[in-house]
């Protein structure tokens, strides 16, 4: 859990300020008003996410794959529920800055998408070593 927490936290800090940056320079016409709300709610389910593989992962190591995919479709899903409430609830009405949503949203799945990507794969080391004995 250590070796993800450290760079989870400096990735969160990383685009919490880039975030910060694009909204101070060029306002809401480039970040979305909700786009705390989103970074908060993608950090969260990525947080949980890896620690429930973690946690899987420390019980049976046969349990990675199962592990990993139900992460990867538990923010799936979270994020379906998050735009079509965004939607539902009248963002796509013009002048609502729909697609500065999207955007935001998209931008930061796929980022967190692809840092949980990063975590599993630089911690692939410890599966790798249960391998067939050669003959």
């Amino acid at each position: 859990m250590s070796a993800f927490f450290r760079p989870f936290v400096a990735f969160c800090c990383v685009v919490g300020l880039a975030l910060y940056g694009l909204y101070a320079a060029f306002g809401a016409a480039a970040v979305h008003p909700l786009a705390p709300s989103l970074f908060a709610g993608l950090a969260a389910l990525t947080f949980i996410g890896l620690s429930l593989t973690a946690r899987a992962v420390r019980a049976n190591p046969d349990n990675f794959l199962a592990a990993y995919f139900g992460s990867v479709a538990l923010r799936l899903v979270a994020g379906m529920a998050a735009v079509l409430t965004y939607l539902y609830t009248g963002g796509a009405h013009a002048g609502r800055a729909t697609y500065t949503f999207l955007g935001a949203f998209f931008v930061l799945y796929f980022l967190f998408a692809g840092f949980e990507i990063w975590a599993i794969l630089t911690n692939l080391r410890p599966f790798s070593k249960k391998q067939v004995p050669e003959q």
